[in-house]
């Protein structure tokens, strides 16, 4: 009987080291360009631009996003958006030896600017299968052209994750008269959604990005009401992840498909959404504290984004 009970506790013992626990993330990064003059419209990010963006502020920008990276629980995979191309994405990644590992899924967008979104995946953890985008038009407005949704597949063992990543239509306008933008964006988003839980009910989901508007507006609620919303204003000291005059708000969000908060070798931690707000990602702006911005209008503050990044807590053997 004591052996029995010892070798039961090595093997519990066993099973605990054997799990591993990190974060999945998505970070907004407040028009990260490079310097060089590109098809899009980048003229703002040129050297001789309105901006005057040059190869110190860039590299600059590159560390101060490292940083950012580096307190958020070592992630197996992020989602990015307010990127220019995937040069970018492998600039920051060259900078830092701890991401030396990672992929990145990119496509480029339609968007006038050239804004993208993308992934970015730890490949030691996880496989890449397949990418693609979902591409629609806006109605009514002078430039039909935004940005694309883009999804990868990918394998942890025997289990299948598809991330889901979104930078929503603004509200240049105003919410409501811009709102029906965001739902168009969210109806797209539905859809590709639906026809996965159709095709292969036990693959995790995980649906993150810029929406553009907060978790109880209509258009992040087309999404809730299948998914799991995982970023609330409790998951941050400031109520929020982005400061909209002296308001705090969820903008930033991950929503998550039933089945990825079960099972025993790859799950989400349950009630792990985070919004990380480190001290030095935080300044005063007209007695508010706000996220430390890169830009200010014009003026290059040398900060970070004007958006905060989030998490979920990841377990996985």
């Amino acid at each position: 009987m004591k052996n029995l009970l010892l070798f039961l506790s090595i093997c519990f013992i066993f099973n605990i080291k054997a799990q591993e626990k990190r974060t999945i993330g998505f970070y907004n990064l407040e028009n990260f360009f490079d310097t060089i003059d590109g098809p899009n419209d980048d003229a703002e990010f040129l050297p001789d631009g309105k901006n005057a963006w040059n190869g110190a502020k860039y590299e600059s920008k590159i560390t101060k996003i490292n940083q950012v990276i580096d307190t958020l629980g070592n992630p197996i995979l992020m989602g990015f958006c307010e990127l220019e191309n995937k040069l970018v994405l492998e600039d920051l990644f060259n900078a830092s030896p701890s991401r030396k590992d990672y992929g990145i899924v990119h496509k480029e967008s339609p968007d006038l600017r050239g804004i993208d979104v993308a992934i970015a995946y730890d490949k030691k953890v996880l496989s890449y299968i397949s990418a693609g985008i979902i591409r629609f038009k806006l109605y009514n407005v002078e430039n039909p052209n935004t940005r694309d949704i883009l999804w990868g597949k990918f394998v942890h063992g025997k289990d299948t994750l598809v991330a889901i990543v979104n930078h929503w239509p603004s509200r240049s306008g105003g919410q409501f008269a811009s709102e029906s933008r965001r739902t168009q964006a969210a109806r797209e988003a539905k859809k590709f959604i639906d026809s996965l839980m159709r095709a292969s009910p036990k693959t995790r989901i995980v649906f993150m990005g810029d929406l553009n508007d907060y978790p109880d507006n209509l258009a992040p609620k087309m999404i809730s009401n299948v998914l799991i919303p995982q970023i609330t204003k409790a998951s941050g000291k400031f109520g929020g992840t982005y400061n909209y005059r002296g308001e705090w708000d969820v903008l930033d969000h991950i929503m998550v498909s039933e089945n990825f908060c079960k099972g025993r070798k790859f799950k989400m931690e349950k009630k792990s959404g985070k919004i990380h707000s480190p001290d030095f990602i935080i300044t005063e702006y007209k007695g508010d504290l706000v996220p430390k911005r890169n830009y200010g209008s014009s003026k290059h503050l040398d900060g970070y984004s004007d958006h905060l990044p989030v998490t979920i807590g990841v377990i996985y053997k």
